[in-house]
């Protein structure tokens, strides 16, 4: 049963191809079985891009914290995540003189990469960090008047060997219990651009 102090958390999985990522469906497997957390597979729920409006907005309302799941494509989040942005955050609920009804709820993204961390540098092949490239979503929470947190971020996600996978999906978890918990330093989060499973232990307090 949940205490009384613990946050609500609302996760929001967006992955078109989930065939082809184990570490993406280890991660939400790990989510979906997690107490006090909501979990919701987009492309399951809503294949042919159909998004149930209302139902989204009660979600959003019924939860604390916000967190996106998705792989980085193209730079961007998958087409169906963005589709759900365009139509959920809508003016009068989201943000305008008579919305900013999410003002206040953490949000964050954990995402997943293709390309190593020095490919998201200034000089790898990307050209920028990994967080710059989650800047729409770091605006629209702050327009939303939503606390944005830094990304949880897992580089290389079709190279890792067996134990690197293993200890993300591990940490992911307990990323989760953390917010919900309230349990993540977040000041300290705060002062990181993104941070990893490797972080995440010293970024907890007991």
């Amino acid at each position: 049963m949940r205490e009384e102090t613990a946050m609500r958390v609302l996760v929001l999985f967006a992955h078109p191809a989930q065939r082809k990522s184990s570490i993406n469906t280890a991660m939400a497997t790990a989510a979906r079985a997690l107490k006090g957390v909501t979990f919701v597979d987009l492309y399951a729920e809503y294949p042919r891009f159909s998004i149930d409006v209302d139902r989204e907005q009660r979600r959003l309302m019924e939860n604390d914290v916000i967190v996106f799941q998705f792989p980085v494509f193209w730079y961007s989040t998958p087409a169906l995540l963005k589709q759900w942005q365009d139509l959920v955050l809508e003016y009068g609920f989201a943000y305008g003189p008579q919305g900013k009804k999410l003002g206040g709820k953490q949000t964050l993204a954990c995402v997943t990469t293709g390309g190593s961390k020095s490919d998201y540098s200034d000089n790898g092949g990307n050209r920028r960090a990994v967080e710059h490239f989650m800047y729409p979503l770091e605006q629209t929470a702050t327009l939303c008047g939503m606390d944005y947190l830094p990304p949880f971020v897992l580089y290389s996600a079709n190279h890792l060997d067996d134990e690197s996978a293993q200890h993300h999906i591990r940490s992911y978890p307990q990323l989760l219990t953390a917010l919900r918990d309230d349990r993540l330093d977040l000041a300290r989060v705060r002062t990181l651009p993104t941070f990893g499973s490797s972080e995440l232990n010293d970024l907890m307090r007991n």
